[in-house]
């Protein structure tokens, strides 16, 4: 009786790895659909819940403030119970807040939800990456990252384009139920997809002493501190393009009604395609000078929107949104890999530069704005790209 063959060990760690990479773009895909859903619908939850534009747009923050302050806590509870443990009960728990926040009665137990929730979802961008290269080989691993951010941007489109619509014909309530299922089904997917851990050994948090040590010990290299101020002048500048961008198609000469400007955000999809690439390109050339390219791409899509063309001005947008999410992605696959001893505690840290560079630099930019609208929304980006540049070149190369 002949013994079947075993499949080749190379492909059964292919197929794996196509689990794992497929099941985290899920994780993506659930947590910023909802991160960002409640935008498309700003006007008509002030409305409902009798409140000023600005006040509205909180919903958002609480969000986002939650994330930031979350991540380094959960990289500790990865740490300790598993990051593929962590990540479920993460995606799972956002998912069932934001549910709930929808339909909350007033916008101050609104604003608590979304809070949570963004507690919540902190855990998979916290995560995913430490998990990523624990359990692939380190030339997948890159590959894999900048799947990963892929996702990333599909559901910030997501969240984006399918509660506007919704709202329009139900209200914001429904607008962001809708999405909040959208995120469920994608986070089912990825409890069933998302392969158990192997490469992961459960360490004890030492309190305060063992946490300073962990994330001093990353903070003590120089290539990591690089990585993450580049985080934090990339992501900000990114945001106060597209924070702005709309205040100037609206006025004249384009005096584009709003459900149009709202299709500016298909640019995304820009970052959907470079992000992979970018993780291709740097698996084969090396990160540094694939991220230096991606960057000198954003800042060639800055210079763009200062044409009067409207085409021009957005396909400046579509140039910036590949640059930006092509450097990021081998940006946090690189802060993950690096950091060899205290992998979640460098991811933790990444997005902590990351989310706050979108909360101070995101509004920073309204102050350029208001003293020289656009031309000094592209002057203040572009000084911020300019130096991310000379950091990388300063503490990221210099320091191998």
């Amino acid at each position: 009786m002949r013994i079947p063959d075993r499949p080749p060990v190379g492909e059964v760690t292919t197929r794996r790895q196509a689990r794992l990479v497929v099941a985290l773009v899920c994780a993506a895909l659930a947590t910023f659909a909802q991160l960002y859903s409640p935008q498309g619908v700003l006007p008509e939850i002030a409305r409902d819940l009798g409140t000023g534009a600005d006040t509205a747009a909180l919903t958002i923050s609480a969000s986002t403030l939650g994330l930031a302050v979350a991540v380094l806590p959960w990289s500790f509870v990865g740490d300790r119970y598993g990051r593929r443990s962590a990540m479920l009960v993460a995606v799972v728990g956002a998912t069932g807040l934001g549910l709930v926040s929808a339909w909350l009665p007033t916008l101050e137990l609104v604003l608590l939800a979304r809070l949570l929730q963004g507690v919540f979802l902190a855990g998979v961008p916290a995560l995913a990456m430490a998990y990523l290269n624990d359990e692939v080989e380190a030339t997948a691993a890159v590959v894999a990252a900048g799947w990963f951010v892929g996702g990333t941007t599909i559901g910030g489109l997501t969240g984006r384009i399918v509660a506007t619509p919704v709202a329009e014909q139900t209200s914001w309530r429904w607008g962001l139920t809708v999405v909040s299922i959208i995120a469920a089904v994608a986070a089912l997917a990825f409890v069933l997809l998302a392969p158990a851990e192997r490469g992961h050994v459960a360490s004890r948090a030492g309190g305060a002493q063992e946490v300073l040590r962990k994330v001093g010990g990353n903070l003590r290299d120089p290539a990591l501190v690089g990585l993450y101020l580049t985080a934090f002048l990339l992501m900000g500048g990114f945001v106060a393009m597209y924070n702005y961008i709309s205040f100037r198609l609206v006025a004249p000469p384009y005096l584009l009604p709003g459900w149009l400007v709202g299709l500016a955000f298909l640019a995304y999809l820009a970052g959907t395609v470079s992000a992979p690439r970018a993780g291709v390109l740097a698996s084969r050339h090396g990160r540094y000078p694939v991220i230096v390219v991606m960057v000198l791409v954003m800042l060639a899509g800055i210079g763009i929107t200062l044409a009067e063309q409207l085409w021009l001005v957005l396909a400046g947008l579509v140039v910036l949104t590949a640059g930006f999410f092509g450097a990021h992605s081998v940006a946090s696959g690189w802060a993950s890999a690096r950091a060899v001893h205290s992998r979640s505690q460098s991811t933790a840290l990444y997005n902590l530069a990351y989310y706050g560079g979108s909360s101070v630099l995101g509004w920073a930019g309204g102050l350029a704005w208001e003293a020289a609208g656009w031309g000094g929304v592209v002057g203040f980006v572009a000084a911020a790209v300019v130096l991310a540049l000379t950091i990388l070149e300063v503490c990221v190369r210099r320091s191998g």
